[in-house]
């Protein structure tokens, strides 16, 4: 098992393509969330060839819809969704220079070549733990698509986000290995 390793978003861009599947990394710095209609949104403006709301150079998108901020907290629950409902997006995404996505779940074979031919990765965040994760938000703004309510595109400043390198741009798939492994040691104890 690795050491936790803490990260900045400023830093990830640097140090996205040597992460390996399996890594552990507290993440600090600006992330955006995204979830399917804001996706579907982001891609009309992309092929009408206008301006995104945020720079997707270096950015890091967390597929997350939080709910509203409660007692003193910036936001509600905050906890990831099933990333494969955006299998279709993420590819043409980190071709145009998205550093790092964040969800739960695995991905397809599109979105890991990407993630090779850019240098980029995917983290994992713990399912289930929205409301622990919401701890590590700091601030969240809504940057786009307001009438979508908790699936607009927030930007959000975390602190010490944990999270685990769930696919890394050597085409490593932690899904794969980690079945592998478990299935290995099944057999074994048989």
């Amino acid at each position: 098992m690795s050491q936790t390793r803490s990260l900045t978003t400023q830093q990830l861009p640097q140090v996205a393509g040597q992460l390996r599947a399996g890594d552990r990394i507290l993440l600090s710095g600006t992330i955006y969330t995204a979830r399917d209609a804001a996706h579907k949104r982001l891609f009309a403006l992309l092929d009408e060839g206008k301006p995104l709301p945020f720079p997707l150079e270096g950015a890091v998108i967390y597929y997350a819809g939080p709910t509203p901020a409660q007692q003193g907290m910036a936001v509600g629950a905050c906890g990831p969704t099933t990333s494969s409902r955006m299998n279709a997006f993420a590819p043409r995404l980190l071709d145009l220079g998205l550093t790092a996505i964040v969800g739960k779940g695995e991905m397809d074979q599109s979105v890991r070549s990407a993630l090779t031919r850019n240098g980029a990765c995917y983290f994992a965040a713990v399912g289930g733990a929205g409301a622990l994760i919401a701890r590590c938000i700091q601030s969240a703004q809504v940057i786009a698509f307001e009438d979508l309510g908790c699936e607009s595109i927030k930007r959000m400043t975390v602190r010490d986000l944990p999270l685990t390198v769930a696919m890394d741009a050597q085409g490593t798939s932690l899904y794969q290995t980690g079945r592998a492994a478990w299935q290995k040691e099944d057999s074994s104890e048989k």
